[in-house]
């Protein structure tokens, strides 16, 4: 049974980085680290698929060896945390508290991402 849910969370994982691949702020690295996390506990083959895939194995692969996330995700993720930002206050003009609470949400996963290491590209 256990092995059924983490086989599902990893299809649907893999379903949201697929979209992600075609949505400027929906992320696809996060949700393929997650999804072979799953498939680790559940299907090797779907493990190694994403390990060895061409475009995202290597970003998936430097996660999980050394937490590292390469310089070129890094300016992506912040810009689009902050192009997220302005689009959130532009579109929404949300009351101050709330402005600021999305502000420090956002910064403080930004700094997370800069915080690790640097993968090689």
């Amino acid at each position: 049974m256990t092995r059924a849910i983490y086989l599902l969370l990893g299809l649907g994982f893999t379903a949201l980085g697929v979209v992600g691949a075609f949505l400027p702020l929906l992320p696809t690295t996060v949700f393929l680290i997650l999804a072979a996390a799953c498939f680790a506990k559940s299907s090797p083959r779907m493990e190694a698929w994403i390990l060895d895939h061409k475009d995202f194995g290597p970003l998936v692969r430097a996660w999980r060896e050394n937490g590292a996330i390469p310089r070129k995700a890094k300016v992506l993720a912040c810009a689009g945390m902050a192009g997220g930002f302005v689009l959130f206050f532009l579109s929404v003009h949300p009351k101050p508290w709330l402005a600021l609470l999305v502000a420090v949400a956002l910064a403080a996963c930004a700094l997370f991402v800069v915080s690790r290491p640097s993968a090689p590209q």
